[in-house]
């Protein structure tokens, strides 16, 4: 099930808002042609992200995991930089988006996403 917590996400966007954010997007596809219905909705979400100023900085396949653990690995990786979080939230909202929505919730199995913040102190 892709849901998002409402607590998290009340408290992601009540967060300052005064930069840019990435999602990373651990994506596990759903066994019935889930990888294709994730194509479809990238082709339908790719227009409304630029319209909200965001874009795709990286979207790869997962390989197998090199880390000894429990942890499955992941079908792919998104990375989608927003503007900022009330820019993520407007998109959420938009009615065109939520169709698309649909499409990408019927792709998937499970997804975890993670906003991140760029961290100056690193680079």
């Amino acid at each position: 099930m892709i849901t998002l917590s409402p607590d998290a996400f009340e408290t992601f966007l009540a967060d300052s808002d005064d930069g840019p954010v990435v999602m990373l997007n651990l994506l596990r596809f759903a066994p019935d042609g889930g990888r294709e219905r994730h194509l479809e909705y990238l082709r339908m979400a790719k227009p409304i992200l630029a319209r909200f100023g965001a874009s795709i900085v990286f979207r790869g396949n997962g390989l197998p995991v090199l880390t000894a653990g429990e942890e499955k690995g992941w079908d792919a990786v998104l990375l989608v930089q927003y503007p900022n979080r009330s820019t993520f939230k407007a998109m959420v909202d938009d009615p065109e988006y939520q169709v698309a929505f649909q499409v990408g919730k019927s792709a998937l199995a499970d997804i975890i996403l993670q906003p991140l913040r760029p961290n100056q102190e690193m680079m």
